[in-house]
């Protein structure tokens, strides 16, 4: 009984520790927001305020870097969902030798630096006349968010059943109506996941889009300049901001989903 206890006890303090290293600094940074100092931080306190709210509000150049990064994360989605899902499905028809060649060329990506992508990306188009922005930025990093995509999608294909392809197709089904019937509707919890890491893939990003923005900054290059020429908590206001609406997303798509299963048990 005494091993169990130290067990149990062993667990939960993993458990305080994990989530204290997961959340303490988010708190901290929160906390920041209403310390009535010029610099993002908690000691000492000098005062309760909410003026960097205010000065949120009016810093026109934060707010314009966040509109590009919405874009940017807006037309990755758009050409880096496709060519996931168009990848992952052509691996998981191909069954020669050279599929584990192939999975290792789409992978290599990931393992390129950042650094490296933003620079190649960058001298490649302007051999044709592309210079550095939003339309550059959305190709960079789409090079590399493309491959989590594939991963997600072929994750959710390896649990496909393909007799249920193969009745479509016995039964006069063409393959666009298979697709869109059977299998889109299949993959469709790893589409909306992957949607969403490709998304914030996106917007996190720096080491690419550094190289390849051009004029046009995105949040995270505009707040790494503000950290070389004097950093507010005007930051930590946004960034409370951003949390509180992905945790009101949350909250909201856990009720919904919620109400569907009861709504389910309720038909059974």
């Amino acid at each position: 009984m005494s091993s169990q206890r130290f067990l149990a006890f062993g667990l939960r303090f993993y458990v305080v520790i994990f989530f204290a290293y997961l959340f303490l600094p988010l708190i901290i940074m929160a906390a920041a927001t209403f310390n009535d100092s010029r610099f993002p931080t908690v000691t000492p306190w000098d005062g309760t305020t909410l003026r960097w709210f205010g000065e949120l509000a009016a810093d026109r150049g934060m707010w314009q870097a966040l509109g590009n990064s919405l874009i940017v994360a807006a037309g990755v989605l758009v050409v880096a969902v496709p060519i996931g899902i168009a990848t992952a499905l052509f691996l998981n028809t191909v069954t020669s030798r050279a599929k584990p060649f192939l999975y290792a060329l789409i992978l290599s990506p990931l393992l390129t630096p950042g650094v490296i992508i933003g620079i190649s990306t960058l001298i490649f188009w302007r051999q044709f006349g592309v210079s550095g922005g939003i339309f550059l930025t959305v190709l960079g990093q789409a090079t590399f968010i493309a491959a989590y995509v594939m991963l997600m999608v072929t994750a959710r294909l390896q649990r496909f059943d393909r007799t249920m392809e193969r009745a479509a197709l016995d039964l006069g089904a063409s393959q666009w109506q298979m697709f869109r019937r059977i299998l889109l509707p299949y993959l469709k919890p790893a589409l909306y996941s992957a949607a969403v890491i490709a998304f914030l893939q996106s917007f996190e990003n720096y080491n690419t889009t550094l190289f390849v923005v051009g004029y046009d900054t995105t949040l995270t290059v505009y707040i790494a300049s503000k950290v070389r020429t004097g950093l507010t908590p005007a930051v930590n206001a946004l960034g409370l901001t951003l949390i509180l609406i992905t945790v009101l997303f949350a909250v909201v798509y856990e009720l919904k989903r919620r109400r569907e299963a009861a709504q389910l048990v309720k038909g059974v």
